[in-house]
C-alpha cells in the first residue's frame, strides 16, 4: 500500500530539517528525501579516521546569530560551546588578522595609529569616485588600494575563478572594516559549535522522522509529487526548472586532508592565504573549534581548502548580472508550481548563513499555516 504524506522535503540540509522538525512538531506526517548518503546537507560533520577530530566534510561552519529565538531553537537539539570565530591571513609569509581591524592596518603600514586616526588615514588611501559597479572598486573605495592588493584581490580570484571587476560590489560589503583591535570575524551575540558535532544536531531534529537517503528526487519526480500533499524543496533552482533559463552560476570548493603529527599544525582554526602563487585559499585546522575537549593523542588533521567550479557541488552563489537575469525569469515561474515550496540557499540562489537559514524555514512554516 502507497503512503501517504502531507509534505515530502527535498533535502536534508537546515532549511529542510527544520521544515520536517515544526511541521512534525505540529502533527503533519512528513518524509525527507535526501540525495547524498548522509542528512546535515552541508552542515554534516564526523570523526576523522584514527582521531576524535570532529571534521566539517564541507568547510569550517561557525554558527552565529543575533537572534535570542533562534539561538534557543538550535539549542533544543544539542549543547552548544562558546567558540569564537578568529581567522588570520598569511600575505607574503607574514601573519595578519582578518578581517581588517586596527591590529592588521597598523602591522601592515608599520604604523601605531590610535582608533579616531584611522578614518583620516584610510581616506588618504583611498579613491572615491562615487558609485561601486563592481568588488574592486567598492573595496579600494573603503579600503585602498594597497590593502586591497594584500588581502582581497588575489584571495578573490581564486575563491570566485575571476576578475574581482567581475563580481557585485555587495559581497565586499559583507566583510567587516574594523577602525578597533577586535579581532572576531562575526560581530554577533550567540556564537558557537555543537559539541557533539552538527550531525547530531540533525539527528536530533529529524528524530522520528522517516529519512530516504541516496534518493534523487529528479529520477521520478513525478512519483514522489504523488505521494504527497505538498512538496518542500531545497535543492538547485535550476534544477528543479530543468534548466529552462540557463544554469546559474555557482562555486564549489576541494578539500585535500592530510595527517599532521603536530599537536597544534598553526595555531588557529582556519588561515587565509591571499596570495595567488598560493593555489589553495585556506587552511583548515579543525581541533581548534572545540577547545572545551581534550585530545588523547598526538595525532592531527589539516584540510587544505581549493576553489573550484563543480556544478555538481554548488556552494557558493556568484550572482553575475546574467544571474541575476535568469534569477528573476526563475522567480517569475515559481507560481505555476503549485503545490510547492522553495527554500535555502540553493533554492532561493542566495548566500544564507545557517541563521538566516532558520530565520526563514521557521517563516516558511508559519505561512503554510495561514
Amino acid at each position: 500500500m502507497m503512503v501517504f504524506y502531507d509534505y515530502i522535503i527535498v533535502g536534508s540540509g537546515l532549511y529542510g530539517s527544520v521544515m520536517a522538525e515544526r511541521l512534525k512538531s505540529a502533527g503533519k506526517t512528513v518524509l525527507v528525501i535526501e540525495k547524498r548518503n548522509h542528512i546535515g546537507g552541508n552542515c554534516f560533520s564526523f570523526k576523522y579516521d584514527g582521531t576524535d577530530i570532529s571534521v566539517h566534510k564541507y568547510g569550517t561552519h561557525i554558527f552565529h546569530t543575533n537572534s535570542k529565538t533562534i539561538w534557543e531553537y538550535i539549542n533544543r537539539f544539542g549543547e552548544f560551546n562558546r567558540y569564537q570565530h578568529r581567522v588570520l591571513t598569511t600575505h607574503k609569509n607574514k601573519v595578519y588578522a582578518m578581517p581588517i581591524n586596527l591590529g592588521t592596518i597598523n602591522s601592515f603600514f608599520g604604523l601605531n595609529l590610535k582608533p579616531f586616526e584611522v578614518a583620516a588615514f584610510i581616506a588618504r588611501q583611498t579613491k572615491n569616485s562615487g558609485f561601486a559597479h563592481n568588488l574592486e572598486e567598492k573595496a579600494v573605495s573603503l579600503i585602498g588600494n594597497d590593502l586591497y592588493e594584500a588581502f582581497i584581490k588575489g584571495y578573490t580570484q581564486k575563491q570566485w575563478g575571476c576578475d574581482p571587476k567581475e563580481l557585485p560590489a555587495d559581497i565586499f560589503t559583507r566583510l567587516p572594516v574594523r577602525t578597533s583591535y577586535y579581532d572576531s570575524y562575526f560581530d554577533d551575540v550567540f556564537q558557537g559549535l555543537p559539541i557533539n558535532g552538527f550531525t547530531s544536531l540533525f539527528d536530533n531534529m529529524l528524530q522520528g522522522v522517516p529519512v530516504e537517503m541516496n534518493v534523487d528526487f529528479f529520477a521520478d519526480r513525478s512519483y514522489w509529487r504523488s505521494k504527497c500533499n505538498k512538496l518542500i524543496y531545497s535543492g538547485p533552482l535550476d534544477r528543479f526548472f530543468d534548466y529552462e533559463f540557463g544554469r546559474l552560476s555557482w562555486r564549489s570548493v576541494r578539500f585535500e586532508y592530510e595527517y599532521v603529527e603536530h599537536i597544534d599544525y598553526q595555531g588557529t582554526s582556519v588561515m587565509n592565504y591571499a596570495d595567488m602563487e598560493i593555489p589553495y585559499t585556506r587552511v583548515h585546522e579543525p581541533k581548534h573549534l572545540h577547545p572545551e575537549k581534550t585530545y588523547v593523542n598526538g595525532t592531527n588533521v589539516i584540510i587544505r581548502e581549493y576553489p573550484v567550479l563543480d556544478e555538481t557541488e554548488p556552494y557558493y552563489p556568484v550572482n553575475f548580472a546574467v544571474d541575476k537575469d535568469k534569477l528573476t525569469k526563475y522567480e517569475a515561474i515559481k507560481s505555476r508550481e503549485t503545490g510547492v515550496v522553495f527554500g535555502g540557499r540553493l533554492a532561493e540562489y542566495k548566500y544564507y548563513d545557517m541563521h538566516h537559514v532558520i530565520e526563514k524555514a521557521l517563516k516558511d512554516v508559519e505561512s503554510l499555516f495561514r
